[in-house]
């Protein structure tokens, strides 16, 4: 029994949904001083477009909290039309037992209450309820509320999902989150290791879907599970600043994601960059199209294909999308690897801003199964000048992973599974 279902219009208008409205829509000084994003808008995006497509503001923040359902959800594409038939229930031969043993084992370590609040069922609309903003109203159970022995287990969890460096990095981010508040002057809870949030969709299991997601400032983990595949996305990671030193420990997040953007642009010929950087859209201090909210987004390709690349820019290109493919756990990443490179021809890089090894830019990957973007933004809490609309910075970075075409949160795979189930 979960504890939770989707939500239905009226549920909307909850505390939690006005709440969150509110604080996006409230004008530059609330998103400024409450999340640390840019309150501008997309370019090219006006404001009457935001929720048939999904955009969201630049920098990853969810414009209105919950109003895609999950029945409604469609996913990233090119033109608003999903492109069939791209992926497909089968076995991968990589077991999910560890994941599926850890993620019970959290359940049953939490007291009834905690359980139903983090309960929700597999189709919930909770799943498209995320967000990067530290200000953002949650769901779930928050870690910084649990034990010694129940935080372990939900770190767990993560270990079992992710690979090593996928966990480093989310703990990092956190550890950053910690550090910003206590520059702040400490007593803001959101900005704590703590205040990260689990929820699980559906009940863990070796045959039945299920997910798990976790998230709070500057992350948010989608993970999906169908017997022994896995999708994990939509995955947002960000911090600002991206390096400091946090209670004697030297914290540093994004240097490779940042070198392997650079290590490709600059193995292209002058010819290729000068169709790969954007002559239309300017770098500012936040560039980011995909994030929270973001669900339906229409996202045309961009820059230059990989089909024109050489061998070796091809291998650069790779490269990149195993750092990013590369955070969840191993076997995993491999079938995903797969599955991207099916469609590499297709993959389209492009770039915005300056070029050199110390700029902040903004660079984009995409093709018909992945979206990765990559953000340098303006400084908003950390450093100097700043301001959303300040100069962009290598100290405060969003990142973000999607599966377009339907199968963020592993949607179209659950969609083919019911399906099967119900015609057998």
């Amino acid at each position: 029994m979960h504890g939770h279902t989707a939500r239905d219009p009226e549920t909307e208008r909850s505390r939690r949904w006005l709440l969150n409205r509110a604080l996006l829509l409230g004008g530059a000084a609330a998103v400024t001083a409450m999340t640390g994003c840019s309150p501008s808008s997309p370019g090219g995006a006006p404001a009457s477009a935001a929720r048939s497509s999904g955009a969201p503001p630049p920098g990853g923040a969810a414009p209105r909290p919950g109003e895609i359902s999950y029945d409604d959800f469609v996913g990233v594409t090119t033109d608003g039309k999903v492109v069939e038939d791209l992926y497909a229930v089968h076995s991968t031969g990589v077991s999910t037992a560890a994941l599926v043993k850890a993620a019970k084992a959290f359940l049953k370590g939490l007291p009834a209450a905690q359980r139903r609040e983090t309960l929700y069922d597999v189709r919930a609309d909770e799943w498209l309820a995320w967000s990067n903003l530290d200000g953002f109203e949650r769901k779930g159970v928050r870690m910084g509320d649990l034990t010694k022995a129940q935080r372990a287990r939900g770190y767990a969890v993560l270990e079992a999902a992710l690979s090593a460096d996928g966990l480093t990095q989310t703990r990092n981010i956190m550890k950053l989150n910690a550090f910003l508040g206590e520059q702040a002057g400490g007593g803001r809870e959101s900005l704590t290791e703590g205040h990260y949030f689990f929820t699980v969709m559906g009940t863990p299991s070796a045959t039945q879907p299920w997910g798990f997601q976790f998230e709070g400032h500057h992350l948010a983990v989608n993970y999906f599970v169908l017997k022994d595949q896995v999708v994990m996305t939509p995955t947002f990671m960000g911090s600002e600043p991206t390096s400091a030193t946090y209670r004697g420990e030297r914290v540093t997040v994004f240097t490779r994601e940042t070198e392997a953007g650079l290590a490709l642009l600059h193995a292209l010929t002058p010819e290729q960059r000068a169709e790969v950087i954007s002559t239309t859209e300017v770098k500012r201090g936040a560039n980011m199209k995909a994030g929270a909210g973001a669900d339906n987004l229409r996202l045309p390709y961009a820059g230059l294909a990989a089909s024109r690349f050489t061998p070796e820019q091809r291998g650069k290109l790779l490269d990149l999308l195993r750092v990013y493919v590369g955070y969840q756990a191993e076997g995993h990443a491999a079938v995903r690897m797969k599955e991207v490179e099916e469609h590499l021809d297709e993959t389209y890089f492009c770039w915005l801003g300056e070029t050199g090894d110390d700029s902040a830019f903004y660079y984009r990957v995409h093709s018909p199964v992945v979206l990765i973007e990559y953000d340098a933004q303006a400084p908003i809490a950390y450093g100097d000048e700043r301001g959303p609309g300040g100069e962009p910075t290598r100290q405060h970075i969003h990142t973000v992973v999607r599966t377009p075409n339907g199968n963020d949160y592993g949607a179209d795979l659950l969609r083919l599974h019911l399906e099967t189930d119900h015609s057998s």
